[in-house]
């Protein structure tokens, strides 16, 4: 049985609690893995972590992030099947749904967020007696909570524009449907993404 750890910093790490919830596939009832019990301290760690993390991942230019995007694309790509599975396992959905839906447009996200990095021009509104000029600056640390239905698709939907734009996650997966998630952090790893 797998055991899901929380990824924060770069690691796989228990929750504080050292305690953890089932993990039931809704076609089986089987318990098939586990996960974290999160609490109040490792929110905080995630929090603390990812603040620390933003402002060497915003130093790094538009270029530099959309190559991390599109690598993190191109890893997803290249396991779609197995990523397709454990999201069928995950929510009971069909594997061709999972893979045409869930996967595909995973990836499709994390390219698309690329490509607009590489495309995104300065605008500027002029008017007789002002210049306006928008300025695309990160906000810092971003939080992001995913539904069950869409796991992946919604997380990346979600991650990718915020690491695009130089920002930092700290992310909940729904605790009905966390191995596509869980995938994704091993992708970071694979992908060697800065912690």
């Amino acid at each position: 049985m797998e055991e899901i750890l929380n990824f924060i910093g770069g690691k796989f790490i228990p929750s504080s609690s050292g305690q953890s919830i089932d993990n039931i596939a809704p076609a089986t009832g089987e318990v098939y893995s586990r996960i974290p019990r999160s609490g109040d301290a490792d929110v905080d760690l995630a929090v603390t972590t990812a603040e620390s993390a933003q402002p060497a991942w915003a130093a790094l230019s538009r270029d530099e992030r959309s190559a991390w995007l599109e690598r993190i694309a191109e890893s997803l790509e290249s396991r779609i099947e197995e990523i397709a599975i454990a999201e069928s396992h995950d929510t009971g959905k069909p594997i061709s749904l999972a893979l045409a839906v869930d996967t595909t447009r995973s990836v499709n996200n994390f390219r698309f967020f690329a490509k607009i990095l590489l495309e995104r021009q300065q605008e500027i509104y002029r008017m007789s007696n002002a210049t306006n000029h928008v300025i695309d600056k990160p906000i810092g640390v971003v939080g992001l909570i995913t539904p069950w239905n869409l796991p992946l698709y919604l997380l990346s939907w979600k991650i990718a524009p915020a690491l695009a734009m130089g920002n930092t996650v700290v992310a909940k997966p729904s605790e009905l449907t966390p191995m596509s998630a869980y995938l994704l952090c091993k992708i970071l790893v694979d992908v060697g993404l800065p912690a």
